[in-house]
């Protein structure tokens, strides 16, 4: 499918889902702030898919040597940074209107916080200057390394408690019908956004590289 057509129904849908938000999903206990969720978890869903294609890229890269694996990774790593720091602005100001505190060190946001530094720092070392291949066997290895905290984020509330709900909680968190077909909707809206980005990212990091060789190869 071509960049356009699904940046184009991201577009819809996330506009489906605004209305949605804003004049389908029922207003909880806790005020309008609670609108707040439904944009919180895709951000966060989709951070967590993007880290899970820079591990499954990485090995793919590991195995095959492919150029291609690595671009997957780098524009997935961006996309993953982006939204869990999303993740956590709209987190903290949830929070703080919720629970009165910004920030609380309990073992789910621990652990996210830990899992955005180390994706952080996989960022500034692709932007590192080391040899092509020398530093995409780098980044591979740190993928792999780097996943090790993502299932800890995701089953932290269960394994240790937190003041998130666990996902089988949030099952029986008595959110209406409506809560959580906006909820659904936002995971879909999300989905095609984070394709369209990724999509256009990894050309682009193609490109790059196409120039970068031909570069090269005027200089020798």
């Amino acid at each position: 499918m071509k960049v356009s057509i699904l940046a184009a129904l991201a577009g819809i849908a996330l506009a489906v889902h605004q209305t949605m938000i804003w004049f389908y999903a029922p207003i909880a206990q806790s005020g309008p702030v609670q609108k707040i969720f439904y944009m919180h978890l895709p951000c966060s869903w989709w951070a967590l898919v993007s880290f899970f294609v820079v591990f499954a890229s990485s090995i793919l890269y590991l195995f095959t040597r492919k150029a291609a694996y690595d671009r997957v990774a780098g524009g997935a790593a961006e996309l993953g940074v982006l939204l869990a720091t999303l993740t956590l602005i709209s987190g903290s100001t949830w929070a703080r209107a919720e629970w009165g505190h910004w920030w609380l060190w309990d073992p789910k946001l621990t652990t996210a916080l830990i899992m955005w530094y180390v994706y952080a720092g996989y960022l500034v070392l692709r932007n590192t200057p080391m040899g092509r291949d020398r530093k995409a066997l780098v980044c591979a290895v740190l993928g792999i390394v780097a996943f090790l905290d993502v299932p800890l984020v995701f089953f932290a509330a269960k394994l240790w408690g937190s003041a998130h709900p666990d996902g089988l909680a949030r099952q029986g968190s008595g959110m209406e019908a409506r809560m959580w077909h906006t909820v659904f909707a936002g995971l879909f809206a999300f989905g095609l956004l984070w394709g369209a980005m990724l999509m256009a990212r990894i050309r682009q990091l193609g490109q790059q590289a196409r120039l970068e060789a031909m570069l090269v190869w005027d200089e020798e």
